[in-house]
């Protein structure tokens, strides 16, 4: 199966060593049968057709959904062709948010504030540990979405829309060394020390990342009419 993952950012520099945001799912999902291609979106390169991949996946950025790029409403318009194309497709963090844009739903700068580090989110009946790093929330669900996980921070946490698009707040692609070092570049003067600080003594803290992956797996392989 061809995976198709649209990189809509790239690293902070101290983290373009570990390679781009795609890199980061390749190594989460591994091989399970799959075989990537890239497109950076985020500097206007974009696939021909959304058959061009078996499944799609959208990446985390460092820009708003709301944001005025030129990028930004091609990719729309990607992704409701896909839906339409039943396409499955996968939006983590900012991938999440563009997608609920897309569909009709409200993105926006969250009131309450960030949320940083190791997160429990409710999905379906169990809870798990994965990293996040946002501002950024679904206010609105679209209203085809259905929610599927949240944290008491984040209502909106995970959304699924028919058997065609999964999509996460979260980074189950990002591992503490991330964390740690987002923590020094980009969290200093931006986010609040105390949730740095409650972030820092989280690190060595298990995630489950793995058994994110294998949902992920599970939702690309999943047998469609």
């Amino acid at each position: 199966m061809k995976i198709g993952i649209l990189v809509t950012g790239h690293p902070p520099e101290d983290l373009a060593g570990g390679g781009g945001y795609d890199a980061y799912f390749k190594r989460l999902l591994g091989d399970r049968e799959f075989r990537y291609e890239s497109w950076a979106v985020v500097d206007g390169i974009f696939p021909s057709s959304v058959q061009d991949a078996d499944g799609w996946l959208i990446t985390g950025s460092r820009h708003g959904a709301y944001e005025d790029h030129d990028w930004i409403p091609p990719l729309e318009d990607f992704i409701r062709a896909s839906y339409d194309a039943r396409r499955p497709m996968i939006g983590i963090c900012f991938g999440h948010q563009i997608i609920a844009q897309a569909m009709g739903g409200r993105v926006e700068k969250f009131a309450g504030g960030w949320s940083v580090g190791r997160v429990s989110y409710d999905l379906g009946d169990k809870t798990y540990a994965i990293n996040a790093w946002h501002q950024d929330q679904v206010v609105e669900k679209p209203e085809g979405a259905t929610v599927i996980g949240a944290s008491d921070f984040c209502a909106h946490a995970a959304l699924v829309y028919d058997d065609v698009f999964w999509t996460l707040q979260p980074h189950p692609e990002y591992q503490s060394d991330f964390i740690e070092t987002l923590i020094e570049t980009r969290g200093k003067g931006v986010v609040p020390d105390a949730l740095l600080d409650a972030a820092r003594a989280t690190l060595d803290a298990p995630l489950d990342s793995a058994q994110i992956a294998e949902q992920m797996t599970a939702f690309f392989k999943k047998e469609r009419a």
